[in-house]
Formats: C-alpha cells, sequence, structure tokens
C-alpha cells in the first residue's frame, strides 16, 4: 500500500497543508497552482455527485478510482477537507481520515494557540505528528 500525498482544505477552500510521501512524478506546476486545481476538482465532482446521486447526498462523495490511483475524502462537521491519494489497492479510508482529523488535526492545529485557523499549518509538531500516523496505519491498510 502506498499514500502518495494528501492536502487539506479549509470551509473557504484554502489550502492549510499539503505534502507527499512516495509521490514519484510531479505534476510540473507550482503547490499553489496544484492546490487550486485540486479544489476545483473537488468542488466540481461533489456538486456533480450531489446532482445525480440516488441516495442521501449528505454521504455524497467519499472517493474515485482511476486505473493508477485513488483519491479519498473525508469532510468534518466543521467544513475542514482532507484529500488522500494511495495506490488503488487500498479501499476507501473514510475513517482513517476521521481519526486523522480528531486526533492530529484538533490536537495539534485546533488545540495549539499558535496555529492560526485559516492560515497555513506552520507547526512541525502537526508535521510530525501527521507523517508518524500515516506511516504508522500505512501497513494497517494493505
Amino acid at each position: 500500500m502506498t499514500i502518495y500525498n494528501i492536502y487539506i482544505f479549509d470551509q473557504m477552500g484554502t489550502i492549510l497543508y499539503q505534502t507527499n510521501w512516495n509521490r514519484l512524478k510531479q505534476s510540473g506546476m507550482s503547490s499553489e497552482e496544484e492546490a487550486k486545481l485540486m479544489y476545483g476538482m473537488l468542488f466540481s465532482i461533489k456538486s456533480f455527485v450531489s446532482k445525480i446521486s440516488p441516495l442521501d447526498p449528505k454521504r455524497g462523495f467519499l472517493c474515485y478510482k482511476t486505473s493508477k490511483y485513488a483519491l479519498h475524502y473525508y469532510e468534518s462537521l466543521t467544513g475542514i477537507k482532507f484529500i488522500l491519494n494511495t495506490d488503488i489497492t487500498i479501499k476507501n479510508v473514510r475513517d482513517l481520515l476521521h481519526q486523522l482529523y480528531k486526533e492530529i488535526y484538533v490536537e495539534y492545529v485546533v488545540k495549539n494557540t499558535e496555529c492560526e485557523m485559516g492560515k497555513p499549518i506552520e507547526s512541525e509538531l502537526f508535521k510530525l505528528k501527521l507523517d508518524q500516523f500515516i506511516k504508522q496505519h500505512m501497513k494497517s491498510l494493505q
């Protein structure tokens, strides 16, 4: 199982954090441009799914898969959006993303008085804990 990267956006679509782990191919654009493109695609997919879904639209969009990678999505009740790109062998990781929100984001960003809401996350402790969390759970997702 491979995790390529993660994006974290706030309610307004501002990129709060993005990092790569096992990404072999770069996009050829700046990380800011890539984040805007990712958020735009996410916004479009969510809108499309809510319009055509025969089920409860509150459950909405959770993931999509191509022949090369899978994009997993989780949105907290506060509107924080997590996008995790992985290889295609991983099934939906919604519970893992919820756990990441609760145990890492809330603990090391929301409760951190030095982190300003709506601004990019610069906390070294958050980055360390996120990296440890992802590496610890890579094996359990296989």
